[in-house]
């Protein structure tokens, strides 16, 4: 006789782990907490830069606690940081549904992947990302995603696939969207901007590829013969470019017949904190964004070559223009160092160059000398000068100096 069956095990709840405690706060207040840190920053840096001037008597334990301080200011301004930032997931998760209401509408089907909506980035720049995303998404699907019957006839899958994917490179954050559709008819935009009177039709044919797409940024630039209710390719990419380089980023589209289209954004993570190379004309110094730098050349002046107003210096094989600084910022009349000569040998013709990238386009700034490079907090331009489009911001140096940041993509 069988005894009386086991009890069964006791039945576990599994309780789901509780969300961290949260609080809401002021927008406001944020902007003001990071605005202090970015104070205590500056006074750190001033604080170290007059201890170093006390010469080798100064005393060890006012470096020690310096250094302790610049660890506490660092950390501090990491969670000033944190404080800011925001998943980009917040912008994109609602694209694909717009992305298929879209293609419902033009009569195709879309899917859409998102890859890299974990990473965050400054809220001021997230919000503003929205708008130029809603329009490479409307673009893709609308003149870039063909009907199911023309892709299952090029061979392809009758559904089309729409990519957004975000990286992380160095301090800047890359987002792609990349289509599989027709991809951009390079013909008609060589035969639009002739007939618009941008190209002079015997340079035309032999305008490269990346020159071309370049043009869809030129303001009202479209192929489209008739304006679509959705939007129309090369509408709005105008304003796309205005955005993307606002906020110290830039824009770069690669196409292929038959393959599709990829637009990719990059943006600094931050607004707040930027790591600058600090530029020397004469007796003023300028910062630039050390994120938009290709590299730093020294040539000799005999070099860059000057036709007319403009000048260029050959970089890879490649004419590169060469933008003197100091006229640019109308701090000389930018032909004072052409007409020195060199004296006390080789080393007085030597010339430095900026190589960088200024709306798609490399670009050689013309400089002094670098002073070197710093991470700083930019504060904004007073008023006073805010109609001045080439200065990004200011920040103040360890010596009190103060310094406006450039904004490359205003300068030619």
């Amino acid at each position: 006789m069988k005894g009386p069956a086991p009890a069964p095990p006791p039945v576990k709840t599994v309780v789901p782990p509780q969300p961290p405690p949260t609080v809401r706060v002021k927008t406001e207040m944020l902007d003001r907490f990071l605005s202090t840190v970015g104070e205590v920053i500056l006074n750190t840096s001033q604080v170290r830069t007059a201890a170093a001037g006390d010469g080798p008597e100064r005393n060890a334990d006012l470096g020690t606690g310096l250094d302790r301080m610049d660890r506490v200011v660092g950390e501090l301004q990491l969670r000033a940081l944190d404080l800011r930032t925001t998943p980009l997931l917040r912008i994109v998760e609602l694209l694909p549904r717009m992305a298929r209401d879209i293609a419902q509408l033009s009569g195709k089907r879309v899917q859409v992947h998102i890859e890299g909506g974990e990473l965050e980035l400054d809220r001021s720049i997230l919000d503003r990302l929205s708008d130029p995303l809603v329009h490479l998404i409307r673009n893709a699907v609308d003149h870039g995603i063909e009907t199911p019957e023309a892709r299952l006839e090029a061979g392809k899958p009758e559904i089309g696939r729409l990519d957004i994917e975000a990286r992380r490179v160095k301090d800047s954050i890359q987002i792609s969207v990349r289509d599989d559709g027709r991809g951009m008819d390079l013909d008609a935009v060589r035969s639009r901007a002739v007939e618009k009177g941008l190209l002079h039709p015997d340079l035309a044919e032999d305008l490269p590829p990346h020159e071309l797409v370049a043009l869809v940024f030129l303001p009202g630039f479209s192929t489209v013969e008739t304006v679509s209710a959705i939007s129309g390719r090369g509408v709005g990419m105008d304003a796309v470019r205005v955005t993307i380089e606002s906020l110290g980023g830039s824009v770069e589209i690669v196409t292929e017949a038959g393959r599709g289209t990829t637009t990719t954004l990059t943006v600094p993570i931050t607004a707040a904190v930027q790591r600058v190379l600090l530029l020397a004309l004469g007796n003023e110094t300028v910062a630039l964004p050390i994120s938009r730098v290709e590299r730093i050349l020294e040539v000799h002046s005999d070099q860059i070559e000057t036709a007319g107003h403009e000048s260029f210096v050959l970089i890879d094989d490649d004419p590169i223009p060469v933008l003197h600084l100091a006229a640019q910022l109308a701090l000389d009349d930018g032909r004072e160092h052409e007409s020195e000569e060199p004296v006390g040998g080789e080393r007085d013709s030597v010339v430095t160059l900026i190589l960088t990238d200024v709306r798609g386009e490399r670009i050689a700034l013309r400089t002094d000398r670098v002073s070197g490079q710093q991470q700083i907090y930019v504060k904004p331009v007073p008023e006073l000068l805010s109609t001045l489009r080439a200065l990004a911001g200011l920040t103040i140096l360890g010596d009190g100096r103060p310094v406006f940041v450039l904004d490359q993509n205003q300068l030619a």
